[in-house]
């Protein structure tokens, strides 16, 4: 049988050719150029397979390579088959690549649902696009998102640091603003005053006039502080009925003239029931070595000063 292999004794196909050189030359070249490709084709696929991990089907891309392979060994044994019959070869390689072209077949059509089923460009594109349309949808609701919470903290710091019924400071955030004015004086001294205003009476009025009237006699006395006073100070609601002016770069002077601006401003508010709204404020200026502390001290005992003096008064103590 292995004689029978490579015997090459039998009537080669040249005849067929007239052993004319045309058509030689025709079919050894067109041969010899298939089996180049049929050799080089399985080595590209085998090299793809080997460096793309990612690839599906391993497997199918061998057995093409194998059987493009054996299309190409037909080839170049016919080359030989001109000259030399050595049809058992032939036969064999024939009957391999039958074998490999019918296995594949089955495997291609085994696989055909799950190759279906990978997206083509078309529905790639059409994905693309919707992520794309939901990226930007996202971004959009990311943005409006942080607008809101942007918003909410503005709300909530609003909250945190004002006063709710006069819309100016609460103590919390006028005590922070005066810290931060004598630390920025820690390292640029300059001139710093202090203002504390008490409403004369107050009790006075929530208990004849009930407590709305009273909201609304904070709410004015607040409005008339806040327009008296320059951009550049603070307004505080400090306790009930008392509130406390920061006026940066401010003396004496400058500050008792402030202080009896609002006081006649205040006096010129009337109750409901036609009673005059007075205030009496205390000023204090700060003095070498004096803590915050001292300063706010200063101008509580001031107010209690003009209290002493009759009231709707402004004083300062040394």
């Amino acid at each position: 049988m292995f004689d029978d292999l490579l015997n090459g004794s039998f009537m080669p196909h040249g005849y067929c050719l007239q052993w004319r050189g045309d058509l030689l030359a025709l079919t050894v070249v067109g041969d010899s150029l298939t089996v180049l490709a049929y050799s080089l084709i399985p080595l590209a696929i085998i090299f793809i397979v080997h460096k793309r991990d990612d690839l599906h089907f391993d497997n199918v891309f061998i057995l093409f390579a194998a059987f493009i392979f054996f299309c190409g060994l037909t080839h170049a044994i016919n080359i030989i088959n001109i000259w030399h019959g050595y049809y058992y070869l032939a036969g064999i390689a024939k009957f391999a690549t039958g074998v490999i072209s019918i296995t594949t077949a089955g495997v291609l059509w085994k696989l055909l649902p799950r190759i279906l089923a990978i997206p083509s460009a078309a529905e790639l594109r059409e994905q693309n696009e919707k992520l794309h349309l939901v990226q930007a949808e996202l971004k959009l609701a990311n943005a409006t998102l942080e607008q809101k919470v942007k918003l909410r903290t503005e709300a909530l710091q609003q909250l945190a640091y004002t006063d709710q019924l006069t819309q100016v400071d609460n103590r919390g955030a006028i005590l922070e603003k005066l810290e931060k004015e004598f630390k920025r004086m820690a390292r640029h001294p300059r001139s710093l005053s202090l203002l504390m205003l008490d409403i004369d009476y107050f009790k006075r009025v929530n208990d004849t006039l009930g407590h709305l009237e009273g909201d609304d006699v904070l709410n004015r006395v607040a409005n008339i502080i806040k327009d008296t006073c320059r951009q550049t100070d603070s307004v505080g609601r400090y306790g009930g009925e008392e509130f406390l002016v920061i006026l940066p770069e401010t003396k004496l002077e400058q500050a008792y003239e402030l202080a009896e601006r609002i006081r006649i401003a205040v006096s010129l508010c009337t109750t409901s029931n036609g009673q005059h709204v007075t205030c009496s404020i205390g000023v204090s200026t700060l003095k070498a070595q004096d803590t915050m502390l001292d300063l706010i001290k200063r101008a509580d005992d001031s107010v209690y000063q003009a209290k002493h003096l009759g009231r709707n008064q402004v004083a300062y103590k040394e």
